[in-house]
């Protein structure tokens, strides 16, 4: 299992990495426009992963789905690994660090940015970004909410009709 990115490189040398993860569904296209929107100046190397299981009702999937919040945990297992291997080696390949890594997800790839930025034993990213996620719950894996966390910037709509708004509210609150 391995993972395929869409790469789009900083206009000079990078002064950090800019990495979204896509949604339940999509693939790497879906969140590639949204960079040139977070970082104009293309001042970050920048990629868009696409996750590596392809199950019903299509597209690519981070994981699969037992009930909203909670992943399964055999499928989440398999593919954490994977993704933090990725992303450990795109920044290597960079010259860069965690430190210097924004990173961010809108649904199940929101709740995939909790488990690489805050996962117990992971290097801490310079800031995260969820859109319609929420922190997963899955038996096995912790997070490390020890203090002090990056910058995290929530953003989740009312009329979410998949991801209900209570999920950000909910990792707010755990959070503060």
């Amino acid at each position: 299992m391995s993972l395929e990115a869409r790469v789009r490189p900083a206009a000079g040398e990078p002064e950090g990495a800019l990495v979204l993860l896509h949604g339940r569904g999509a693939d790497e296209l879906d969140l590639f426009p949204l960079l040139d929107l977070f970082d104009p100046q293309r001042r970050f190397v920048a990629a868009t992963p696409r996750a590596p299981l392809a199950l019903p009702p299509g597209g690519w999937h981070w994981y699969a789905v037992r009930e909203v919040g909670f992943p399964d945990p055999a499928t989440f297992a398999r593919v954490h690994p994977v993704a933090a291997s990725w992303l450990d080696e795109f920044l290597a390949a960079n010259g860069l660090f965690h430190e210097r890594l924004v990173l961010g997800g809108f649904s199940q790839g929101g709740a995939m940015t909790y488990a690489l930025g805050l996962g117990a034993g992971r290097p801490r990213p310079a800031a995260l970004i969820v859109l319609s996620g929420f922190v997963p719950t899955v038996e096995g894996f912790d997070l490390d909410l020890t203090p002090p966390l990056p910058p995290i910037a929530i953003g989740h709509g009312t009329l979410d009709p998949v991801i209900p708004v209570e999920f950000g509210r909910a990792a707010r609150a755990l959070l503060e």
